[in-house]
């Protein structure tokens, strides 16, 4: 079972984390396309690239490599983020 909710929008996808889904289900993995992903709003929840330290996501559009491995790292209230998926 996946970690959110998800509803397909026009050109992306709204996808939805609970506060009340325990940390350990945010796990590292890779996805098989590019994407952009980006917060609905502010929050305090951190994004972990590979190699890389945790970064507060912001309302910036965050680009994520396809076979790069990531995580979300949870913070207080749910997070809404838009993913924009790029078939190659």
């Amino acid at each position: 079972m996946l970690p959110y909710k998800e509803q397909i929008i026009d050109d992306y996808t709204l996808r939805e984390f609970s506060q009340d889904t325990p940390s350990f289900e945010f796990v590292w993995h890779r996805d098989k396309e590019d994407r952009t992903i980006q917060p609905t709003g502010n929050t305090d929840w951190l994004f972990q690239l590979d190699n890389d330290i945790p970064r507060l996501l912001t309302k910036d559009k965050l680009f994520i490599p396809k076979e790069t491995y990531h995580r979300l790292i949870k913070g207080t209230g749910d997070l809404k983020i838009r993913v924009w998926k790029m078939n190659t």
